[in-house]
């Protein structure tokens, strides 16, 4: 079917790509004309993995196309995806100008029976506020549905093509039966489409992003008290993720979370709650925990030096705020740069991906190296912040010819505390014995 995708942002991009992979033909719509005509010649602006290979086969094949214009992308549309940024101002609450500047452009467009969906994480009543807008002026039926995405950065084609599940929300028959037919060929193994109304679909995006950061929170807050008690949250974390109940996944303590959806989901969906009078006590203490667990990585670093690292040199191994992707948004290495380059350090940073993104920020406050062994050279220790699997087996004798100091701070606790311990290294990581003390 014809499908048109408003936005095309990390999440308008992959969904639009994922659907054409399905032989539907789709069009994307962007504001940005420098944007869509790179991405008209082939250059994707994004680092995500198998998306360039199906992003090739598609604008080869004519079913993956690009346009500034809103009127020629809907043209013939089956169904609009709105795929639109949602950031959060101040308050935490997430700013819908851009997803209500297009659906008052909608009405005076359609021109045959419509569904337009919320693709974009929104707060509680989005649809309601788009359907409003384009009945004021649409001449045709059309059916405003919630459609979040689940989509893991890094990972984000896989769980396009293959999804756990499917959510939609919609109390439309007719609706529903288009949306069933767009999402059958990614569930043929199974996995359900999940229908709802459109306000429980839209918790239901904020619901699973604030309870996985929460899992993440909880972890760190063990990892704290473990360091105080002298156990060891690597065998907590195996304890208690065999329980079915619990699970295994997110519940590696850390830096803390970052990226697009966590940080902003979590704080709209508290905002949500203030709005309607409710306190939501945990996801405030959710916030607080991040926050305070890089601060609290920074500060370990200035204990050991009796607080004074000026004229340091410290190498950062990785900066994106998770492996597999070049997103920096809201990734604890930012915080951490600022810290040690405030703090008087000289800084060389290296990563496989995010460097471009970062050097934006900081230019030439941080040498950005070639390579994870370049970054060490001539620095006094190395800290780690993202858990690229490149770092996790190095070459210890020539990290240890290159650093002045034997000191590693593990921000992702990739190594094994007895091998830190038998190369005579001081070693800190998270929620476990620091080595070298």
């Amino acid at each position: 079917m014809k499908i048109a995708v408003v936005g095309t942002g990390y999440v308008g991009l992959v969904t639009g790509t994922c659907f054409s992979e399905t032989g539907n033909e789709v069009v994307c719509v962007d504001v940005n004309k420098e944007k869509v005509e790179q991405l008209n010649k082939g250059v994707i602006p994004i680092y995500e993995p198998d998306l360039e290979t199906i992003f090739e086969r598609n604008t080869k094949q004519g079913r993956l196309k690009f346009t500034t214009s809103l009127q020629e992308g809907i043209e013939g549309a089956k169904i609009i995806f709105l795929a639109l940024p949602t950031p959060p101002g101040e308050d935490g609450s997430a700013d819908l100008k851009y997803i209500l500047q297009v659906a008052e452009q909608l009405g005076n467009l359609l021109k045959q029976y419509t569904v337009v969906v919320n693709k974009s994480t929104v707060p509680v009543g989005t649809a309601d506020k788009v359907r409003n807008i384009i009945s004021k002026n649409a001449k045709v039926e059309f059916d405003v549905v919630s459609n979040p995405e689940f989509l893991r950065e890094g990972v984000a084609v896989d769980d396009f093509m293959r999804p756990e599940r499917v959510v939609v929300g919609t109390r439309s028959a007719k609706a529903r039966k288009v949306m069933e037919e767009l999402y059958e060929p990614f569930v043929r193994q199974g996995n359900p489409i999940i229908f709802m109304d459109e306000r429980s679909a839209e918790v239901t995006k904020y619901a699973a992003n604030a309870f996985l950061a929460t899992k993440i929170s909880f972890m760190n807050e063990i990892a704290n008290m473990a360091e105080l008690v002298g156990a060891d949250v690597d065998q907590v974390r195996k304890g208690i993720g065999t329980d079915t109940r619990i699970g295994k996944r997110f519940l590696f303590a850390g830096v803390g979370y970052g990226g697009s959806c966590f940080p902003k989901d979590v704080k709209a969906l508290y905002h949500t709650a203030k709005e309607n009078k409710y306190d939501f006590k945990i996801l405030h203490s959710v916030m607080e925990v991040n926050d305070l667990q890089r601060e609290r990585f920074v500060e370990k670093i200035l204990e050991k030096y009796k607080g004074n690292i000026s004229g340091k040199t410290i190498a950062v191994w990785g900066l994106a705020f998770k492996p597999n992707t070049d997103d920096i948004r809201e990734a604890p290495s930012i915080y951490i740069l600022e810290r040690l380059c405030q703090a008087g350090a000289k800084v060389r940073a290296y990563d496989p991906e995010a460097m471009g993104h970062v050097k934006q920020i900081f230019g030439d406050k941080v040498y950005f190296a070639s390579d994870a062994y370049d970054a060490l050279t001539g620095a006094d220790i190395l800290v780690i912040a993202t858990e690229w699997n490149i770092f996790r087996s190095p070459d210890f004798d020539k990290i240890t010819s290159l650093l002045k100091e034997k000191v590693i701070f593990d921000g992702r606790n990739l190594y094994s505390v007895e091998n830190m311990k038998e190369l005579g290294y001081y070693y800190y990581s998270i929620g476990r014995e620091t080595v070298g003390e």
